[in-house]
């Protein structure tokens, strides 16, 4: 069986199906992509994902992208531990929280983590290269995207926005997590490895809303999910020191 995963940091979108995989036992390949230097749309990663984007799994030659389908694929594809509850209303469940993840939550926190990270970082390296690197973008919407971020940036509305949905969020899952003590039901799923890779970042992002006081659930639930031996080692693969991208 031969599997490689194409990713960058063990976070967001990259981080779902590398806990995916460490927690069904699977041995991967693992290939760093730095998006922050671009090399997601190298010429040599684009013949492997033409669209530029990553995570991508290589499964025995098949190509898997979209990173919350594909952690369904690998849960169904490889045997070791369930992670999609059997009860059709437990996998319900998980479904709606992934979608919020991916809707919701996600965009809201990757604009936030954008806007006073990754932009201020981009805007340091050589103007030229840089203007390049963005026009060699594969497809519009993201050069639109980088370009948005890079050199118009967010408006104070937008990011207003973005700060009262990551607080919502938050009260969000520490009511669904008063119900039971994982976000699909009584079993851990790809729900809480989806949402985790967001939500770890809120107590850095929101304190004020993200708060022993405020969310006491939602902490022990993040501190929970950290604690796995599969969430441990993905983090260990970590190669920056962006800490609350990360949890």
């Amino acid at each position: 069986m031969n599997v490689e995963l194409y990713h960058f940091e063990p976070n967001a979108n990259g981080g779902k199906p590398i806990m995916a995989l460490y927690e069904k036992g699977i041995a991967f390949t693992s290939h760093w992509v730095d998006l922050l230097q671009f090399e997601q749309h190298s010429p040599a990663y684009l013949q492997v994902n033409p669209k530029g984007q990553v995570p991508t799994l290589i499964h025995n030659g098949l190509v898997i992208t979209e990173s919350t389908p594909m952690c369904e694929y690998i849960d169904e594809a490889f045997d070791g531990p369930p992670l999609r509850p059997a009860a059709p209303l437990e996998r319900w469940r998980m479904r709606v929280w992934m979608r919020f993840a991916d809707e919701y939550l996600g965009p809201s926190l990757s604009m936030t983590a954008w806007k006073r990270f990754i932009g201020p970082m981009m805007r340091l390296r050589n103007p030229d290269s840089l203007k390049a690197a963005v026009a060699a973008i594969p497809t519009e919407e993201r050069r639109i995207a980088w370009s948005t971020t890079i050199y118009d940036g967010f408006t104070e509305e937008q990011i207003s926005e973005s700060m009262r949905r990551l607080a919502v969020s938050a009260a969000r899952l520490e009511e669904a997590l008063v119900q039971s003590p994982w976000l699909a039901g009584n079993s851990y799923s790809l729900a809480d490895i989806v949402v985790f890779n967001m939500a770890a970042a809120l107590p850095h992002i929101v304190p004020a809303h993200a708060s022993p006081t405020q969310t006491p659930r939602l902490l022990d639930w993040i501190k929970r999910v950290g604690n796995r031996p599969a969430v441990k080692a993905a983090l260990a693969l970590s190669r920056n020191s962006l800490r609350p991208l990360r949890g």
